[in-house]
């Protein structure tokens, strides 16, 4: 009886013991999870400010597109939006960044704007924080994978529940509506040389002209006269 009961403990303990395990990993799981999301939360703030930045100098040179210019600052005021989930955060920054690249199209057109040095700046330091966003994405996304996988995992998922742990949202680009907008300020009619062209590689050769039939007196060779009738007599 006592052996049978010591057996019972140690049974427990060694229960009590791999729970209080995965439940700190669980914890550990989420506790970065978070971090993650805060790194993400500090480029968005820096990507609204730059992007209200940049509509201020694109407005002292182009403030007759009002339309435009509107539809940015409506769509950086949702992204702004406090209490957004995820998901929810990442449509409204996938709606901001197509209105953005609809005032850089509206850039395009004003050659003082585009020498303007504040408004190249501010594009560099934009292009700069979207890969910072896109790299802590990825880290984000990791964490929150191995995070769900744990607690939709046998037998971990039954310490997830107990202790109501449950699965975070991905923070996912829609199609490539997160990445940093493309400029492209007189280079888009530039002529690209050929391969060819290239140094190090010689111009292909003109096609040589197509040779004609030979003809009856073919057989004397070329560069030679044909026969007279008295030097065959």
């Amino acid at each position: 009886m006592i052996i049978a009961l010591i057996v019972i403990v140690v049974i427990v303990l060694l229960l009590v013991l791999w729970a209080v395990g995965v439940y700190n990993g669980l914890i550990k799981l989420r506790n970065l999870v978070q971090e993650a999301w805060r790194q993400i939360d500090v480029e968005l703030t820096r990507r609204h400010d730059l992007i209200g930045n940049l509509v201020e100098t694109v407005k002292g040179y182009a403030a007759h597109e009002r339309g435009t210019l509107e539809d940015v600052m409506k769509a950086r005021s949702a992204a702004m939006a406090p209490g957004q989930g995820p998901a929810q955060q990442a449509a409204s920054e996938g709606m901001l960044t197509q209105a953005l690249g609809r005032l850089i199209a509206v850039a395009e057109a004003y050659p003082d704007l585009k020498a303007n040095q504040n408004f190249a700046m501010l594009m560099q330091e934009l292009s700069s924080t979207e890969d910072r966003i896109a790299s802590a994405r990825r880290y984000y996304n990791a964490n929150v994978r191995e995070l769900n996988t744990k607690v939709e995992s046998v037998p971990s998922n039954i310490v997830a529940g107990m202790f109501n742990i449950g699965k975070e949202e991905y923070f996912e680009a829609v199609g490539e509506q997160r990445e940093a907008p493309k400029v492209d300020f007189g280079q888009r009619d530039s002529q690209i040389p050929p391969p060819s062209s290239y140094a190090g590689h010689e111009a292909p050769s003109a096609p040589a002209a197509p040779q004609a039939a030979p003809g009856p007196d073919a057989a004397t060779g070329p560069g030679t006269a044909p026969e007279s009738p008295e030097g065959r007599a």
